[in-house]
């Protein structure tokens, strides 16, 4: 599932390829755009912190097959919210800058 094109589905997806649990996003970029679209749909309902974090724990866990610990979910959800936060998130679709 593709989020609707524009900058905050690019900044996401390049802040999940840093992340990269899998460890394969230098050669599939696009892996974890099953992630984006919930997750984006979240933060615009305004998720914070721990329901972000939870939604990733049961991504990796579920739909991934790994052990959450060692990609830390709760890390990884806390940079997802500090960069909405910074990126304009609040200002609404469309609007979101990519991280620098």
């Amino acid at each position: 599932m593709r989020p609707r094109s524009g900058t905050a589905g690019n900044g996401l997806r390049q802040l999940l390829n840093e992340w990269d649990p899998i460890g394969v996003a230098d050669e599939v970029p696009d892996e974890y755009d099953c992630l984006l679209a919930p997750l984006l749909r979240r933060l615009r309902a305004g998720a914070g912190r721990a329901e972000i974090g939870e939604f990733l724990r049961h991504e990796l866990e579920d739909h991934f097959g790994l052990d959450p610990v060692g990609p830390r979910p709760d890390a990884m959800a806390a940079r997802v919210i500090a960069w909405w936060a910074s990126a304009g998130g609040a200002e609404g679709p469309g609007r979101v800058r990519p991280l620098p």
